[in-house]
């Protein structure tokens, strides 16, 4: 022009990064930042705000934990799984327990008939979890177990099993999810009411913060929301709000910020949209400092760094062209590196349809391996920062959680908003537009509403022994005959008298695990002296 300005080319789509997302112009220019200064919103790596990374030399130093999220049947396969993604170079364990385990019941319960082993292993007692790591130095591996209601009793007996392998407990690392609240929230598998069941976390913080140094006492999930459809800003916000839910409960009960906050993990959704991915961690990073340092006061910088697992999306996968889900996986696999995750695990292409077979599951974690040793992302620190696509959308993830905890903060937290109701409807609704976008062809997804094949090509699966369940139980009744009874009904006792005072429970549920006790008789003594929590329904 003239003037010597330049012009934009005319282009006047205005396109939605997802249905639920935000929208992206086609062209984004520096203007788009408002003038944001990147010394106090970008800083530099391992620096406050962490915008760009909790360590200053991220995967140059070290790469991330690859994880691969395993457990079926009985501990003895599972085991045997473990032990070979070990052999395939996996750098830590993720274990996945079955339904009966994850809600306090034996496999013997009623309810429990035909769940035992299904979707992640059954665990009843320590003579399992011993089978479970047999041959696995617990001292040398990280190992994350995704388990919430019983997390008091499943870290319990983690540390027994290492305390019979001569193990240093001040060595063990890795992470119990221990994420109540989003359970309330999005998937379901409570046991106590909101209350109770907050007290039962922060004993797990003030016990991790006395015994375990090295372990990670709770991830904040982010993962379970975003698979029930909430948006990436909803995801965000939802997970920190969860989080300030915890240190504020943490810090009713006595312990201090800087003794516990270092030992909290998050644990977020590694979605479709690419850029939005890379963008959200790293909106969460920086909000999180900011929470830290401003609400909470922390001053120790491990207090303010929001250090994540990232999945790839459980949600995202097809049964239709199930292949199709090894190119989302490596996409999403990505996005969470370039984003800065600390740990992360690819799911497999065949978990649409059942659990991962041995095969998929190596296909997932050489995905991994190729972009951490072929992709050469991994030499440059943060290498999207200045992207004006990337920042702006850093910034208005940013603005738009912060938005939505200030809601959750006049409700009176997050615990009030999830007694009303608040968080699930905000959720469900964004599912629901998320699949009107779908079931209209305005949302694409590959193999199901375009591009579909005559007829799709079947795929080897996991096949669950149907005769798993009925081993369970016969070991579990054997376990019963042969222990001292008289030793575990004084431990579950004890269980019972601390769960109706203030006593730290962890202690007494270390006992009653080392005195065979099982997981559901625990549970029961705490479902005894807490109650159960009736979910209200929210239309």
């Amino acid at each position: 022009m003239a003037d010597g300005t330049k012009k934009l080319p005319d282009i006047k789509a205005r396109k939605l990064a997802s249905p639920t997302g935000l929208p992206m112009e086609a062209v984004v220019t520096p203007d788009a930042l408002n003038g944001g200064d990147p010394e106090t919103e970008l800083g530099y790596p391992g620096q406050f705000p962490f915008t760009r990374g909790v360590y200053p030399t991220m995967y140059r130093g070290r790469l991330w934990t690859t994880r691969q999220y395993a457990g079926f049947g009985t501990a003895v396969e599972s085991n045997q799984r473990y032990r070979y993604l070990l052999a395939q170079g996996v750098h830590g364990l993720s274990v996945a327990f079955d339904l009966p385990t994850q809600i306090g019941m034996d496999s013997d319960h009623p309810l429990a008939q035909g769940e035992v082993g299904k979707v992640g292993v059954a665990i009843d007692s320590l003579e399992d979890m011993q089978t479970l790591f047999d041959g696995i130095p617990l001292e040398h591996v990280s190992t994350s177990m995704t388990i919430n209601s019983t997390a008091a009793i499943l870290l319990a007996l983690y540390v027994a099993v290492a305390k019979q392998q001569g193990a240093n407990l001040q060595r063990l690392a890795g992470t119990v999810q221990n994420d109540i609240l989003k359970e309330y929230i999005a998937r379901g598998t409570y046991i106590y009411p909101l209350r109770p069941a907050m007290r039962i976390v922060t004993d797990i913080f003030a016990w991790c913060r006395r015994e375990l140094p090295n372990w990670n006492a709770i991830s904040i999930s982010g993962y379970h929301i975003r698979e029930a459809g909430s948006t990436d800003v909803q995801e965000v916000a939802f997970t920190l709000a969860n989080g300030i839910a915890y240190v504020q409960a943490a810090i009713d009960a006595g312990l201090a910020i800087d003794d516990f906050a270092p030992q909290l993990s998050f644990f977020f959704n590694s979605h479709n949209e690419f850029l939005m991915q890379i963008a959200k961690f790293r909106a969460a990073r920086r909000l999180w400092a900011r929470t830290m340092r401003d609400r909470f006061l922390a001053r120790d910088p491990r207090s303010m760094m929001l250090r994540f697992h990232a999945q790839t999306a459980g949600s995202a996968l097809t049964a239709q062209q199930p292949e199709n889900n090894l190119v989302r996986v490596s996409l999403q696999c990505l996005a969470a590196v370039l984003g800065g995750c600390q740990s992360l695990h690819a799911n497999a292409l065949d978990e649409a349809l059942a659990l991962p077979t041995e095969q998929a599951a190596l296909l997932a974690l050489r995905t991994q391996q190729i972009i951490a040793s072929e992709s050469g992302v991994v030499n440059t620190v943060d290498p999207v920062a200045g992207s004006y696509a990337i920042e702006k959308l850093t910034n208005e993830i940013d603005s738009g959680a912060e938005e939505y905890i200030a809601r959750i903060d006049a409700m009176g937290g997050m615990l009030r908003a999830v007694e009303a109701g608040f968080v699930q409807h905000e959720i469900q609704k964004a599912a629901y537009e998320y699949q009107q976008a779908v079931d209209s062809g305005e949302q694409v997804v590959v193999g199901v509403n375009r591009f579909q094949t005559e007829e799709d090509r079947p795929i080897p699966t996991l096949q669950i022994d149907a005769e798993g369940e009925a081993a369970q139980v016969a070991r579990l009744n054997a376990l019963r005959a042969r222990r001292d009874t008289a030793k575990t009904k004084s431990a579950l006792a004890e269980i019972e008298r601390r769960a109706r005072s203030t006593e730290n429970l962890m202690p007494a549920i270390l006992d009653a695990v080392e005195s065979y006790a099982t997981v559901g008789e625990i549970s029961d003594a705490l479902r005894r002296a807490f109650g159960e929590y009736q979910e209200s329904v929210v239309i």
